[in-house]
């Protein structure tokens, strides 16, 4: 490949992204001033380790209720983790809010990366992406759609993720200085639509000739990626405690995985079935031979489901929720689960 191939990259590809630029909430049309900071921001947050497809019909929500940065400060912490969920990864939740109230105390979001990166929630990535995406500023963007493509571009052969440096400056040595949000927006859309993880479209693709791994043949074998450990499984009990139509409901602790989300009770965590231990009553539980399984970041969870009927005397902590309307009590993805399957037994 000849020595200009950074500085052929950018126009290229920028011709390409003009005429086939994905339609996104969130987006400004290629070439054009750039986007709603507060916008920008929000899909940001809610991209983070979640597919375009899923956040976008949250963002439309948000965006409606809460269209200013103002609006969402001033929203009820409890009202914006219901909205939540299903999303996952909930710390981003409390994050937002967070970062919302700081941004209404500033009076406007940073336009730097280094200002963006002090606010809750916001990483390296996210900083750059919303300097470049919101404000035009020249930054170096990199996700996993991006690494991808720098990946093949240059025929990385080291291992990810220890060649997470390399790519980045492999980005930034192809990041133009004018239109920095627009070739972002471009690389990603690129990866997503064009050189996807499998079956890459690499007669689509406006940089092919410009391409390491299409001229070995081997596209697709990039990203190389370090043999994955295998996850650790845990186990807990998930507790279905009626009362009439209602059920026990719980909101957890403001800390941890789900945390200040409205749940279902459980038992502790652990590497081996606790069975009862941690039930929320002294009742007649019965285990169900259905259980939920979720895989978070770094385990995987399996929780057995015990139901019982609460007692008139029982008065344990947590609120009665009327079972009609538990789709409105924003239960997380694990516990809407396991509501499923308690009622389905």
């Amino acid at each position: 490949m000849p020595d200009n191939k950074p500085r052929e990259i950018a126009a290229p590809l920028l011709d390409w992204y003009d005429a086939n630029a994905r339609a996104l909430p969130w987006r400004a049309p290629p070439g054009a001033n750039a986007a709603d900071p507060y916008r920008v921001w929000l899909s940001e947050i809610m991209l983070q380790q979640t597919q375009v497809a899923s956040a976008r019909p949250y963002f439309e929500t948000f965006a409606a209720r809460w269209p200013s940065f103002g609006a969402l400060a001033a929203a009820d912490d409890a009202e914006l983790m219901a909205a939540w969920a299903g999303l996952g990864y909930y710390a981003r939740a409390r994050n937002l809010l967070a970062c919302a109230r700081e941004v209404a105390r500033l009076g406007e979001l940073p336009d730097t990366e280094d200002a963006l990166r002090k606010l809750p929630g916001i990483g390296g990535y996210t900083a750059a992406a919303i300097a470049a995406i919101a404000f035009g500023r020249r930054a170096v963007v990199v996700d996993a759609n991006v690494e991808r493509v720098v990946s093949r571009l240059f025929a990385v052969a080291e291992p990810l993720p220890a060649a997470k440096p390399r790519i980045h400056g492999l980005t930034d040595s192809i990041t133009p200085d004018a239109r920095a949000g627009d070739f972002a927006q471009a690389m990603m859309d690129l990866g997503s639509t064009v050189c996807t993880a499998r079956s890459p479209r690499c007669l689509l693709c406006p940089l092919r000739d410009r391409c390491d791994g299409f001229a070995g043949g081997a596209p697709d074998a990039f990203p190389v990626k370090a043999a994955r450990t295998p996850k650790p499984q845990r186990h807990g009990t998930i507790f279905w405690l009626t009362r009439g139509d209602t059920v026990l409901l719980v909101r957890r602790p403001a800390r941890g995985l789900l945390g200040g989300m409205r749940a279902l009770p459980t038992g502790p965590w652990s590497d081996s079935p606790p069975g009862l231990e941690g039930a929320p009553a002294d009742a007649a539980w019965h285990l169900l031979d259905a259980t939920a399984a979720h895989g978070f970041t770094h385990f995987n969870l399996q929780l057995a489901l015990a139901v019982a009927e609460a007692g008139g005397h029982e008065t344990p902590p947590g609120e009665w929720w009327p079972i009609a309307e538990l789709d409105a009590a924003g239960l997380p993805t694990l516990f809407a689960k396991a509501a499923r399957l308690a009622l389905a037994e």
